[in-house]
């Protein structure tokens, strides 16, 4: 098999493995599937834990968003390793985000990318993603609602990049950036039209 389609296969499993849904079976007896947002990031999986297991909610919290952000960083380095040039890393870290949000383990349903999708943009855009992080940050803190702060610091990194790579190296488009912030948002659906009705939850 050609190695490229070897790295984007195992690019797009490791991607799809759920791990917040994992630690919450395993470490408190919990399907987060089931409880609050039905979602199985990071930010679900402390809002059910900190009800049905405190004493190890931050934890497990920390842990999902930690393995998240890094299950596709992981493959793209292996493979920037391997001589892979700029064009196979950005169908991986497209892929990466699919996987986490279409997880097979999952029949294809699957998280909201924010963690994947910093992951894999943190690899390919340094600077932006940082600016997004001191966005998503100086929102949640003002903000407390986790999607709205996601989604403002998704747009931060959407323009950023503009001001900061106006030409992206080797792939010259911004396209693999626009794909991957529209599975976020789609993603973010259900939170958005209860943004519109008021009906979003702040993380305490």
């Amino acid at each position: 098999m050609d190695l490229n389609l070897i790295l984007y296969l195992t690019g797009y499993l490791i991607s799809a493995i759920p791990f917040g849904f994992i630690l919450a079976k395993v470490f408190a007896g919990v399907d987060v599937r089931q409880e609050g947002s039905g979602n199985i990031g990071a930010t679900n999986v402390l809002r059910v834990l900190k009800e049905k297991a405190p004493k190890i909610a931050k934890k497990i919290t920390i842990a999902t968003f930690v393995l998240d952000a890094t299950k596709g960083v992981i493959v793209m380095l292996v493979a920037r390793y391997l001589g892979a040039d700029d064009n196979i890393l950005w169908t991986l870290a497209v892929l990466a985000v699919m996987g986490h949000c279409f997880s097979p383990f999952l029949l294809f349903e699957g998280g909201k990318g924010v963690a994947t999708g910093f992951g894999v943009l943190l690899v390919m855009l340094p600077l932006p993603s940082i600016v997004a992080i001191v966005i998503w940050y100086i929102s949640a803190k003002v903000l407390k609602i986790s999607s709205l702060s996601s989604l403002i610091g998704l747009v931060g990194l959407l323009i950023s990049s503009y001001i900061i790579h106006p030409d992206i190296a080797v792939i010259h488009t911004h396209a693999p950036i626009w794909i991957i912030s529209f599975i976020i948002f789609y993603k973010h659906t259900p939170n958005i039209l209860r943004l519109f009705k008021r009906e979003e939850k702040s993380v305490a």
